[in-house]
């Protein structure tokens, strides 16, 4: 059987079984109504793909730590609306001396923390110190800070190697990101999730929920909300983020009115959802891309070539048909930034999507494979990752690749992937981010797949240190070329997302990490 044989048997199945699985759904959604009851203020219940295999948003770089934790910490600068930086626990943008190497940061006055402590400098120094010791992106940031000492309670002094434009992005994204917690909690692993945020955490229940309770000490910016800017207030008085691996249960719940928000449903789910009284379809366009991360540290996949032999054999529209079916929700298109964007380029894009089988097999055999298995990791839980993995197995298979389809939950394969002895690929995603240097984290040090070369540390270099937007433009698509050539990692395509919210969830704004802030429940 060809891929093309497969595809169509294969979309037609999927088809099937979400249309049986809808009578179970409804069932299996009851068994979370004890979480339903009210509150004052209003309780949301928020279905979640996946439990979080951790609660520190600095231990992790996937979307649902971050969605669930960016409630609870918050950073110093954060994006608003149309992606510019804006500052959250700083007073203001930092002040740059002309060479830009020394970054200054005044902070916040009166702002507390969850535990009633007014939060300083040292906490933030304290804070900063622990997101560069352990989350890949804040150790990217670490070679590039000559000290980070605090000057007074409310100041804080960055002295830099060189000038580093992506510094501010950093500080601001919620995955994996530098929450600010206090210096005392700083540790590692972390045993208080004391934030400074505008719900606080108040109860884990594995498999069941994590429940946030509103922080009536919350200090909030001034300024209007935009994205995840400005204005914060905690209108709920809980918010219950529960965890629903069946994207089907999810899609019965928010029906069923049990879910006041579902998190990534199913494509084919859209049209379900539409004109429904108590159920709001949302749509966010776009969205962000699915790669596959390959690891290049151990295994067959370690050796170049027998990567860009997996690279080589890939059918990109054959693999995003399989994940999202109607092609209004994705885009096959090798370049890592739109038409329009500055850093739009199609440097190497001539390896994208090559769907050549017979020329995979020549560079695998050129390369030395020999037939070894390759470990494929992935989960049912986002149900496009699985769709995706299967297609791209068997079009490994054509390609001469043994293939090991490993099918576990999203927090299995999360801690999978840390140990490069347990797989060779595996299936995730990433939203899109204004930065090119944030996503995905292989681009830093110490995210999985353990990519490291003199390429990647030349070309990712010298597009950070060049502060001219103009220029560093131009940069990118030198970033781009060696992606394409080392392979670490191989973007499938461009996506867009469906989520759903109950018609009475009200100042719901679509954004790549779901928000409850500023939401409320109508009567």
């Amino acid at each position: 059987m060809t891929v093309r044989s497969f595809l169509p048997s294969f979309n037609k199945g999927r088809r099937l079984l979400f249309q049986c699985a809808a009578s179970a759904a409804v069932l299996l959604s009851v068994s979370v109504s004890p979480l339903a009851q009210a509150a004052p203020g209003g309780v949301a219940n928020l279905a979640m793909v996946a439990e979080p295999q951790t609660l520190d948003p600095m231990a992790s770089t996937t979307d649902l730590v971050a969605t669930i934790m960016q409630h609870v910490y918050e950073p110093l600068y954060t994006f608003d609306a149309k992606w510019n930086i804006q500052p959250m626990l700083a007073e203001s943008l930092p002040k740059v001396s002309a060479d830009g190497k020394t970054v200054t940061i005044e902070l916040r006055k009166g702002v507390k923390f969850h535990n009633g402590k007014e939060m300083k400098s040292d906490d933030v120094v304290a804070s900063l110190k622990r997101w560069m010791d352990i989350a890949p992106r804040g150790k990217a940031v670490s070679k590039e800070i000559k000290s980070l000492d605090a000057k007074g309670p409310y100041t804080v002094v960055l002295n830099m190697q060189n000038a580093y434009a992506p510094l501010l992005a950093h500080l601001a994204l919620p995955s994996g990101f530098a929450a600010i917690m206090p210096k005392e909690s700083a540790v590692n692993p972390l045993k208080d999730f004391i934030g400074t945020g505008p719900y606080q955490f108040k109860e884990r229940k594995p498999d069941q929920y994590v429940l946030l309770t509103r922080f009536d000490g919350y200090s909030a910016r001034k300024e209007a909300a935009s994205g995840y800017a400005g204005k914060r207030e905690a209108l709920l008085s809980e918010l219950r983020f529960i965890p629903v691996p069946n994207p089907n249960t999810r899609v019965e719940g928010s029906l069923s009115g049990q879910y006041q928000f579902a998190d990534l449903l199913p494509a084919e789910a859209s049209p379900r959802l539409a004109g429904k009284p108590n159920v709001v379809p949302v749509i966010t366009a776009p969205f962000g891309f699915p790669y596959v991360v390959l690891n290049t540290v151990q295994g067959p996949l370690q050796k170049q070539g027998v990567r860009q032999a997996i690279q080589a054999a890939l059918n990109m529209k054959e693999i995003m048909t399989a994940g999202f079916g109607d092609p209004k929700f994705f885009s096959v298109e090798g370049n890592h930034f739109p038409k329009g964007s500055p850093f739009y380029s199609m440097d190497g894009t001539a390896s994208y999507n090559q769907a050549n089988a017979a020329k995979a097999r020549d560079l695998a055999a050129k390369a030395g494979y020999k037939g070894e298995p390759v470990k494929i990791l992935t989960s049912k839980q986002y149900e496009f990752h699985y769709r995706m993995a299967l297609v791209m197995g068997e079009e490994l298979k054509l390609a001469g690749f043994k293939v090991d389809m490993q099918v576990v939950d999203w927090a299995t394969l999360i801690q999978r992937r840390n140990d490069p002895a347990l797989w060779d690929i595996y299936m995730t995603h990433s939203a899109f981010l204004p930065e090119p240097t944030l996503s995905p984290p292989q681009l830093s040090d110490g995210a999985p797949g353990g990519w490291k070369s003199a390429g990647k540390d030349v070309s990712v270099t010298v597009f950070s240190h060049e502060m001219d937007p103009a220029h560093r433009g131009a940069l990118w698509g030198k970033v781009q070329s060696v992606v394409y050539d080392e392979v670490p990692y191989i973007r499938l395509g461009s996506f867009n997302s469906l989520t759903a919210k109950s018609s009475k969830l009200q100042g719901y704004t679509p954004m790549p990490w779901p928000y409850f802030w500023n939401t409320k429940l109508a009567d």
